[in-house]
Parts: structure tokens; sequence; C-alpha cells
């Protein structure tokens, strides 16, 4: 609901680049001498390949697709029998030549859906779930046979050729999804990541159980007593107080931080707490009892994949956002086309450089992306940063770079970045690494700052048709932008994401006011 491509981190990299290394494992050398001895920061949960949250989202929708899928193969072959039997003739088509057919599609995808044979989890197994999806067809049969004999008959004549072929292509399509999640579960991206801030007796707890039942993922644990604190808790490394998570390098590739404080150190709790929100990654907090902790870990590690048929959640959203940033963007590629063409070579004409400007910027749960614009400055004066934002009639926009501002022209390369997943179409604009208002950092003016990141950055969004985009000078400009970006992330939809699209031409070229 987010250039180049974001790179896989393997377990050959050097430590000293490595996610789980120090944060401050950054020289001239490219590792300093105050790093992590030579691979103290491995764990016994280190994943086979490291992908960042929104990759592995990408993978827990997964459940989605298959749906999808197979809604097309029923249906398909349910057009497909009554086609071949004649019975698609408009002029001699009745309910009750259809309505068997039609029940069978209906039970199929109804059992499919409600017997949770689209969560994927560790069970039931291979052949006790394609056992399942032939009995959901039977069933389906039955009711179709049923159906047709109470309407003397009517409609049978499809329904035997099609149970066969969805029985075959289901169990096809499921087969082949069982050795799909197999994989994906192997490398880890079924099993969420979790850090742990707390060396306590309640996390090593936490961390044996989670070794046993290995459908969670434990890449760190922080402390503040690092005096008090073993170098290891239960094989698993302790990295830093927690004022080193705040800024550590993994942040991007952890789906979940639990809190693991003894429940009489309230006043910690609740400090540790005000500290840990300012992060986009969501909080957890354990108490210490063996059957919360057992709760807590089922919570933790939830469905492997995307539950179908549960109440709307996260990944549902976030499914339907997913498909609209393919159909629309897709169609506004095609469209737009040309335009961008057209651009292309007047930024090419106008001045030497390259025609497309690229810039480092936060997006899903701080991940860095890379994200594309057609170049509007002078290449001389190009500020991948953002030290010095634009203000109006400034010296190193191009004459073609002042019109394809004023007009939002420059953004449309993005639309790669939404195709590829790394942006959406609406979301809170991504704001340059770094980016500063006068003096000091954008992101240390507003506590709030990163939760603009708990959602995908978009080419449009709430705070850009309500007024606030370009450039913000001032500490509430910035306090603004946070609150039009927060309020959106609430109230998300498909909906309120398809009427900030409509209006957002309109919006950009009737404000003349703005500096962009």
């Amino acid at each position: 609901m987010h250039g180049a491509a974001v790179r896989k981190l393997r377990i050959d990299i050097p430590d000293c680049a490595h996610p789980l290394a120090a944060p401050t494992a950054a020289s001239a050398n490219g590792c300093a001498s105050e790093s992590l001895a030579p691979h103290a920061e491995r764990g016994p949960f280190r994943p086979e390949v490291w992908r960042n949250a929104r990759q592995r989202s990408t993978v827990r929708l997964a459940a989605y697709y298959f749906r999808a899928a197979d809604v097309v193969a029923v249906v398909g072959l349910a057009v497909l029998a009554l086609w071949s039997l004649g019975s698609l003739d408009v002029k001699t088509l009745t309910v009750g030549a259809v309505l068997p057919l039609a029940t069978g599609v209906v039970v199929a995808l109804a059992l499919l859906r409600s017997l949770g044979l689209y969560r994927f989890g560790p069970e039931p197994t291979p052949l006790l779930h394609l056992v399942g999806v032939v009995g959901i067809v039977a069933l389906a049969i039955m009711a179709a046979l049923l159906v047709g004999l109470g309407l003397d008959g009517h409609g049978l004549g499809p329904v035997l050729p099609w149970g066969l072929a969805a029985t075959v292509c289901l169990a096809a399509l499921h087969g082949l999804w069982r050795v799909l999640a197999a994989r994906w579960r192997r490398q880890g991206l079924l099993s969420p990541n979790i850090v742990i801030v707390g060396a306590t007796r309640n996390a090593e707890a936490l961390i044996q159980r989670a070794l046993d039942r290995r459908d969670l993922n434990v890449l760190g644990v922080f402390d503040d007593r690092l005096a008090r604190s073993p170098d290891r808790l239960a094989g698993v490394p302790v990295l830093g107080g927690a004022n080193a998570l705040l800024t550590h390098r993994m942040l991007p590739y952890v789906d979940r931080i639990v809190l693991a404080i003894d429940a009489e150190a309230g006043a910690r709790v609740r400090e540790l707490t005000r500290r840990l929100e300012t992060l986009p990654n969501p909080l957890t907090v354990l108490f210490d009892s063996d059957a919360s902790r057992e709760a807590a870990l089922n919570r933790l590690a939830g469905p492997s994949l995307a539950e179908i048929g549960a109440a709307p959640d996260d990944d549902r959203r976030a499914f339907a956002k997913r498909v609209q940033d393919l159909v629309i963007g897709a169609l506004a590629l095609v469209v737009f086309a040309p335009v961008m063409a057209a651009v292309a070579l007047a930024v090419r004409l106008d001045s030497p450089g390259p025609i497309l400007f690229r810039q480092r910027r936060h997006g899903f749960n701080q991940e860095t992306i890379v994200v594309w614009k057609f170049r509007s400055m002078r290449h001389c004066d190009a500020d991948a940063t953002a030290s010095r934002q634009v203000v109006a009639d400034d010296d190193r926009v191009t004459r073609v770079g002042r019109f394809i501002r004023a007009s939002s022209l420059d953004e449309l390369p993005q639309l790669f970045n939404v195709l590829r997943g790394e942006m959406s179409l609406v979301g809170p604009r991504p704001h340059a690494i770094g980016m500063r208002t006068g003096e000091t950092e954008s992101a240390l003016l507003v506590a709030e700052y990163a939760h603009r990141h708990r959602i995908k950055p978009g080419m449009t969004g709430w705070a850009a048709v309500r007024g606030s985009r370009g450039p913000v000078d001032t500490e509430a400009e910035v306090r603004r932008r946070v609150e039009l970006d927060i309020d959106y992330i609430q109230r998300q939809s498909f909906w309120l994401d398809l009427w900030i699209i409509l209006i957002t031409i309109p919006v950009l070229l009737g404000d003349r006011a703005a500096v962009r």
C-alpha cells in the first residue's frame, strides 16, 4: 500500500555491512574498529536470505493471489464445461441449465475459503491438504447434483466433467503452492522477525520457546543496562541499548519490537515505551507468565500467509492497495508514456546531464529506496540529500525544470517505483534521507516523524491535496505534514485512495502559490 533494486543481503556479506552489525560499523575503510567481533552478531535465528519487511509482507499476501487463481480456474472450467456441451447459446440459456453448476462453483470456492486452505501453516501436511481439496470438490459436485435433481435433471450434464477437471486443476495448483510455501518457510520469509528490548529472564524464556517452535525469528536483544547484560541471551546477541535500536540498520528487517521488562518495573516500561513508540515498527509489551508468553508467541507468529476470510485487517487493505497500484499504475504509465517521452527529450535538450535524477529516500518501515524523478536542476547543483530545500525562483532549477516542477510532471518516473512495489500511488510523500529544515534534520523536529513510514510512500497523498506539499521550511510545517500523514494512515481505504487520485491533478493545477 515502495531506481535501483533493493539489495538482498545474504549470509556471506562482510559483518560490518550486515543489518545486525553495530550501528557504528562505518568508517573510511568500510569497517570501524569498534564493530563487533567477527561473527559475534550471528544468532540461531539468522535468516537464509535477508529481506526487509516490505518484501516479506509481499510474500505473505500471496494467499490472496492464490485465492484469485482458484476463482479463475473454477469459474473458467465451469464456463468451458458449459461451452463444450453447447449450453452457452444465449437464445436457449435458462436459469435451470446453469443453476446446478453455479451451485457447485459457489460451494467449492466458499469451502476452500472457510476451511482455511489458504493459511498454509505447518499443518495440515501436504497430503492432508490435497485430500481436503479433493473432498471439497466432491462436496461441491454433490451439492450441484442435488440441485439438478431438484430441477428434474436439468443442468446435470456439465457437472461431472467440471468436477473432474476442477479436482485435477485445484490439486495441481495447491500442490504447487505448498511447494512455494515450503520454500518461503525455509528461507524464513514466512516467519516474523522481532527484536527484544530487555535482557531479562522473561526474554530468555521467550527465546527458548521460540527456538522450540521455529515459527519466529528473534534477531537481537537490546538492553540499556549493558554493564549487567550478557553478550548473548540464549544464543541471541545483545546488540546495544535501547537508543542504539532507534537508529540501528536492522530496523527495516524487523516486523515487531517486543518489550520484555519485568512488570514490577512500571516506570521503566513507560519510559522505554515512550522512546520506542517513535519508531514505525509495531511494539508489543510481554508480561512474565507462561500462559501469556505462549499466547504472545501465537500472536507474534500469526498465520504463515495472510489469512482469507477473517475480519478486515492490515493484510487485506494492503492487498487491495497493491492491486489498485498495479492496475491504475499500469494504465497511467500507458497514458502518460507520450508525455514522459516529451519531457525526457526536453530535459535532454535544455541542459547537459542525465535525464533522470535519483535520490535515496525512506520507504516503508524506514527501508532505503531509490526514487526516480525527471531532472529539474542543473546537474552540477544536484542535491541528493535535500540539505537545501528548493525556494521560489531557485537559481539551481532549469527552464524546463520550472515547468515540470510546477506541473508535477517531474514525478512521473515514480510510476516505476509504484509498479516495483517500493511506493504506492497514494501515501505520505517520501522525504530525502537527511532532509533539513533550516539547520536541523527534519526527522528530529517531530517525535512522531517516523510514523509516516508505517505505510509505503506515495506519488500523491492526503497531505498533498490538503495543501502541505513541496518544501517544509519551518517546524510548524513539518509538524502539520506529519499530522496529515498520520491522519491518512489511520483512515486509509480503497475509496479514500481513489478520491485522492481523482482530485490530485485539479488541486495541483489550481495551486499556483506552492513552491515545487
